[in-house]
């Protein structure tokens, strides 16, 4: 029998920045075991380029997937494994960077506005000391569906239940299995999506207001949703929200800047590693 989720916790996001004083809005949930395997969620949302024209300049990772989804503006990845990648608007770009990347990534605006998100999500313990990997989706393979009541839904990654409707998002190669999608909806239109009763669910408001089974959810926070495999969202006003949906790992994290492992000897090996030039030869 279907059981519809509704809202355990609500977090609002906190303003800061990253990178070379890029201003974002951030999630960040390293510890808490209701968000796993997401581990962080960046918004970048400008129409001033001085928030943002630093970029986020050449820096290491290890033990982490980022999906980087560019609803407005042009992303830009390079890395030293000489992948190149450029998203246009409704594009993303997948990366896990497994034992270890350096990579840089820089933003650029569309005709004067910037919007995009950057999650973070944790890799397996037997995944982390993997090779890196790399992919980018641009916006002509993302799925899309839509009717007049229930608004625009596109599935980012992963499989995912709409209205009755199958979808499958173009990033299906996740070390856990997970589903991102972005819905967006006019006032008094609604969706119910199908999620894997076993995941973690979670909501994040980016325009609006809506309602996940009668609870309020304004944009800037994220809401965090109790077990079910029914979600029932409805807007109150043109809306936006990403749906993040994923197998939690239940494992020990333990996260340094850019590096998300396993323990603290581990966090000091790859320290040690990033010092020492190592990341450079893999």
């Amino acid at each position: 029998m279907a059981t519809t989720r509704t809202v355990k916790q609500r977090i609002p996001s906190q303003p800061t920045s990253d990178g070379d004083g890029v201003k974002i809005k951030r999630i960040a949930s390293f510890n808490n075991a209701a968000t796993s395997p997401f581990l962080m969620i960046d918004e970048l949302k400008s129409d001033e380029s001085r928030d943002y024209i630093g970029g986020f300049p050449p820096h290491p990772h290890r033990g982490i997937e980022t999906f980087t989804y560019m609803m407005t503006g042009h992303f830009q990845h390079r890395d030293h494994m000489g992948n190149v990648g450029e998203l246009r608007d409704g594009g993303a770009q997948w990366m896990a960077a497994g034992r270890g990347v350096i990579h840089s990534e820089m933003p650029i605006m569309t005709d004067g506005q910037l919007h995009g998100f950057q999650i973070w999500i944790n890799q397996p313990a037997k995944d982390k000391m993997n090779p890196a990997k790399y992919h980018d989706f641009q916006p002509e393979v993302m799925k899309e569906f839509t009717t007049e009541t229930s608004g625009l839904l596109r599935v980012l990654a992963g499989n995912l239940h709409a209205q009755g409707e199958a979808l499958q998002g173009p990033l299906q190669d996740t070390g856990v299995e997970s589903i991102i999608a972005d819905w967006r909806a006019e006032t008094s239109q609604a969706v119910t999506l199908n999620v894997p009763s076993s995941h973690n669910t979670l909501v994040y408001v980016y325009a609006g207001t809506l309602l996940v089974e009668g609870t309020q959810v304004q944009s800037g926070e994220l809401a965090i949703l109790n077990a079910g495999d029914t979600v029932n969202l409805s807007a109150e006003s043109q809306t936006g929200a990403l749906l993040l949906s994923g197998e939690p790992l239940h494992e020990p994290v333990v996260h340094y800047g850019p590096f998300v492992m396993n323990s603290i000897d581990e966090i000091q090996q790859t320290i040690d590693d990033f010092n020492n030039g190592v990341f450079e030869t893999y």
